[in-house]
């Protein structure tokens, strides 16, 4: 980030903190506001996670002069373990500053330093942190830095990454597997966690920066492991940020390379504890039951009502004794022991006024004397109404699931300000009924495991246009979701293998696509569900197929976009293009004849360089009204997307939506040019792509000519090879028949000369 305003917090007495060795800490943001003087409210949320009594008294100066005002609440005691010796005590305080600069960004700091030999005094006063196997012991330091500019998606300053942990993560040596870190954007930016500047990594554990996990991949060391991260945000759109002296930046969607509008310090410890016997999840480590809200979850509260949060756990050989908590400071615990092995606790919470719009992250994980629980957090977002929350009827299909809204049990909701998870999939209505409908791989619909089922997770929420400057419409939050248990064959309840897409837009109503890999050139024999992954050589002509389904007739399907990647993932940096903007990108690719519903094409197999073995294709789809020569589909293959003719309410389309077929499996040696049936080269005279046409028409004549040309050289290249081949072989048979000549000659004149020789 730019250099800006350092807001310097610094620890005034370090004497008077009655903590113990210091654990960890994370810091959260209400979302900043720009004050009609010109000035900033900043107010933050400090927890700091440590062993014993964690009152802490210490308290936080500005520097530079920047703060006109500067409030701070008492720092009060989260939660902390029943026992003479605790393991855990978290603490949270609340800090509000008035900031005057006329700068673009911010930074706030925590420092504690010490330099010579500890006082055993200070150690006890949380100066540092707890011993540990990196041997880092002499100082921490809270960190965050702050855009100070207005995003025009949001018409508001950019919020920070919501994260925190527990204060006590432990883990036995043999069953570490992975830990999932909170890490949410209220403005809906992706978040990307790293390693701290200077931080040290610890060996053996891999950080996923896309999904803030850790993973083990290597050999652990029993005892206490420290990481330090930052969590930054990534716009997941082009957006412009506006600054108090007028000046503007533009971001870029997904553009990794520009320095974060927010960078959050969260710091916490790992003790590996020494091997158990049995590291299956509900055996001796505590597994969290369905009723239990999934990692990640947006939970709503309403200010002046008890919110509460439900959570249940179970281990069949281990008891439970408690459940560690992450949370507000004014949140209770009501823990309740159960028969079986099974434990619960109730979180409740009031927020207050000064909470509003408040994002509160939640952690909590379930404790035995030995072990604990998977880390899950949630975030609680606080709003000033009741947020309207209806039951909706669901119907479960083998692979989609249908929601449907009584509109009379939602009076005064706008249905035009609904979506789903993704805001690409929309609803449709009539007099008395909202519908959604979609494929449990589309929408954004989560797959979760909950003990001995599998869930599909999807949601309606009401959204804001980016022009609204106020609305009067009620917020809506409408949770469905689909159950499946494990036991029975899941394949035979959704589609493994990302071949059926069902999508709903209200213009378009509902519609499909299957993605399917076919046998041959014919499109007529499917390859098998019981085939995947399906296997093939290089070299080889794999034959695809896109078929879409709509309640509207006479609607043509365009494929904008089809990439290769190593896996599912289609933002894998590492990608290869087939088609763009509707333009043929592979030399080898070729559209097939189809129907309008119907995109038929065939491209040679390839892998990618590196330890890969797979390939998956994911293609954007979409579907138009024929007859408009402003719809995508109409214009084709576009060299210059931006210069694309729109005409607004003249064309009628859906927005692009991905599909994904794969993985293509790459096995045994590449298939001979000779034995591949169909197998055409093509090389392009210039460097114009070719075009994505739906129907296809006839194929690009330079194309047809430079595949004529080069298979004249090669036939002709061939003829020389055999006659040099033939010739060869001829002399390699004379050499032999010589050879064998001579030596039948030698064997005779010794006979002869022995004989001449006796008779002598």
């Amino acid at each position: 980030m730019e250099a800006g305003v350092v807001f310097l917090l610094l620890l005034a007495s370090l004497g008077v903190a009655l903590t113990d060795t210091f654990h960890g800490d994370s810091i959260s943001f209400m979302p900043p506001k720009r004050n009609s003087d010109g000035t900033y409210k900043v107010t933050f949320f400090h927890r700091q996670n440590s062993k014993g009594n964690c009152k802490n008294e210490s308290t936080f100066t500005c520097d530079d002069g920047v703060c006109t005002t500067f409030s701070k609440s008492s720092v009060l005691p989260t939660d902390k373990e029943v026992a003479t010796n605790p393991r855990w005590c978290q603490s949270e305080g609340r800090t509000t500053a008035t900031v005057s600069t006329n700068k673009n960004s911010l930074t706030l700091r925590l420092t504690t330093t010490m330099h010579g030999k500890i006082p055993q005094s200070w150690r006890r006063s949380g100066c540092c942190w707890e011993p540990n196997v990196q041997g880092v012991g002499v100082s921490w330091t809270s960190f965050a830095e702050l855009d100070l500019g207005t995003r025009s998606d949001t018409r508001s300053i950019n919020s920070c990454p919501v994260t925190t942990t527990v204060s006590s993560l432990r883990v036995p040596q043999n069953c570490f597997s992975k830990i999932r870190l909170l890490a949410y954007d209220p403005d809906r930016d992706k978040v990307r966690c790293r390693y701290a500047l200077n931080a040290t990594q610890v060996p053996g554990i891999t950080l996923d920066e896309t999904a803030c996990t850790l993973t083990k991949t290597g050999n652990i060391t029993t005892g206490v492991h420290l990481f330090v991260l930052t969590m930054e945000d990534v716009t997941t759109k082009n957006i412009t940020v506006t600054y108090a002296d007028k000046t503007t930046t533009y971001r870029e969607e997904s553009n990794t390379r520009l320095p974060p509008l927010c960078k959050v310090k969260v710091q916490f410890s790992v003790e590996v504890t020494d091997s158990i016997p049995n590291c299956e999840m509900g055996h001796v480590q505590p597994t969290f039951l369905s009723r239990t809200p999934s990692h990640g979850d947006v939970l709503h509260a309403t200010v002046g009502q008890t919110f509460q949060l439900y959570a249940q756990a179970q281990a069949a050989h281990s008891t439970i004794q408690d459940f560690q908590v992450s949370g507000p400071h004014n949140m209770t615990k009501a823990f309740k022991d159960d028969q079986f092995g099974k434990a619960e606790v109730t979180l409740s919470w009031m927020p207050q006024q000064s909470d509003l719009n408040r994002f509160v992250p939640v952690c909590f994980t379930a404790e035995t004397k030995k072990t604990q629980s998977e880390m899950r957090c949630v975030v609680v977002m606080v709003t000033q109404s009741s947020i309207t929350q209806v039951r909706a009827k669901v119907q479960c299909e083998p692979n989609k699931m249908t929601v449907v809204l009584e509109k009379a049990s939602i009076p005064d909701i706008d249905e035009n300000f609904l979506q789903l998870r993704d805001p690409s999939c929309s609803l449709t209505s009539n007099s008395t009924h909202i519908t959604g409908v979609m494929s449990f791989t589309t929408c954004g619909t989560k797959l979760e495991e909950k003990g001995d089922f599998i869930v599909f997770k999807n949601e309606i929420n009401s959204f804001v246009l980016p022009s609204e400057v106020i609305v009067r419409r009620k917020t809506v939050k409408i949770d469905f979701s689909c159950q499946f248990p494990k036991a029975i064959e899941i394949s035979s309840y959704y589609s493994v293998r990302n071949s059926d897409y069902i999508f709903t837009e209200s213009s378009f109503g509902s519609f499909g696509y299957t993605f399917e890999i076919f046998r041959d050139g014919n499109f007529t024999k499917k390859v098998e569900a019981s085939a995947y992954p399906v296997e093939v050589k290089l070299l080889q002509t794999i034959y695809m197929g896109i078929e879409a389904t709509s309640e509207l007739p006479n609607v043509t399907v365009f494929v904008e976009s089809c990439k290769a990647t190593p896996d599912d993932n289609p933002d894998n940096a590492l990608s290869y293009d087939l088609i763009k903007n509707g333009c043929i990108r592979d030399e080898t690719l070729k559209v097939a004849e189809s129907p309008q519903t119907e995109f038929r094409f065939q491209v040679q197999a390839f892998k990618f360089t590196g330890n890969y073995d797979q390939v998956y294709v994911t293609c954007s789809v979409i579907l138009c009204e024929p007859g408009s020569q402003f719809s995508r589909c109409a214009q084709g293959c576009l060299k210059d997307p931006s210069r694309r003719r729109r005409r607004r309410g003249l064309s009628k389309e859906t927005v692009g939506h991905y599909i994904t077929q794969g993985p293509l499996q790459f096995v045994g040696q590449p298939v001979p040019k000779a034995a591949e049936e169909g197998l055409n080269v093509v090389m392009q005279n210039d460097d114009v792509p070719a075009t994505v046409i739906s129907p296809p028409a006839a194929p690009d004549t330079k194309s047809s000519k430079g595949s004529w040309e080069f298979k004249r050289m090669l036939s002709s290249n061939v003829t020389a090879v055999v006659l040099g081949s033939a010739f060869l072989v001829s002399v390699m048979l004379l050499a032999v028949v010589i050879h064998r000549y001579s030596r039948k000659t030698r064997v005779e004149d010794t006979k002869a000369l022995i004989a001449s020789d006796y008779e002598n």
